[in-house]
């Protein structure tokens, strides 16, 4: 592995991580919603469970999915219906205080891991990214390093993101609008959800 490579791998990153998605989504409410902590807990959760995403294609989970198709179903209909669950608390919680509608401390931690284990697509885009700027004979202690700088990238990410969200600007703008954030964000995640139950 070259340092170029690894370059074109966190630039890959960055740019998928920017892209609107349930992750993005829900990193952007608990951080606004929950303040810094929250943020950065839900960013660790995201983060982790993506770089374990990057861990299966690295260690072949796709071509499982390939060879036991139903195994990849299983896993992108519980994921689907977990986002469909999310937005239907949204919804419902819509016009309760803060302090009610966002998960602290370890709750964001998992909430997070849960949100990118939803999306099993993750580690078929993960694997497609790595055949094509890796080679293939990886050694272990490389593979780790690209699991670990991918975590690392993620955390560093969602920190910052947490840092400018959790201001007292964004908090009082979001606890003005809130009803409507809430409700907004609740159909992009039900749709994102219906989309990966009833998509290809």
């Amino acid at each position: 592995m070259t340092t170029a490579q690894l370059i074109a791998f966190n630039l890959t990153l960055l740019a998928a991580m920017a892209a609107p998605g349930p992750a993005l989504l829900y990193a952007l409410r608990q951080s606004v919603a929950g303040g810094f902590v929250a943020g950065v807990a839900t960013g660790a959760g995201l983060g982790l469970m993506a770089a374990l995403w990057t861990a299966a294609a690295l260690l072949g989970l796709n071509a499982v999915f390939a060879l036991v198709p139903w195994a990849y179903l299983v896993l992108k209909t519980a994921g689907a219906l977990y986002l469909i669950w999310i937005a239907i608390q949204l919804w419902r919680n819509a016009h309760q205080p803060v302090s009610d509608s966002a998960h602290p401390g370890a709750r964001a931690f998992l909430g997070g891991m849960l949100v990118n284990l939803a999306n099993p697509k993750s580690v078929l885009f993960a694997g497609a990214v790595l055949v094509v700027i890796f080679p293939p004979d990886l050694s272990p202690g490389t593979k780790a390093l690209i699991v670990a700088n991918h975590f690392i990238v993620e955390l560093i990410v969602y920190t910052l993101f947490a840092a400018c969200l959790s201001s007292a600007p964004a908090r009082a703008g979001y606890l003005r609008l809130k009803p409507i954030v809430d409700r907004a964000a609740s159909v992009i995640l039900g749709a994102l959800g219906l989309r990966l139950l009833f998509g290809r």
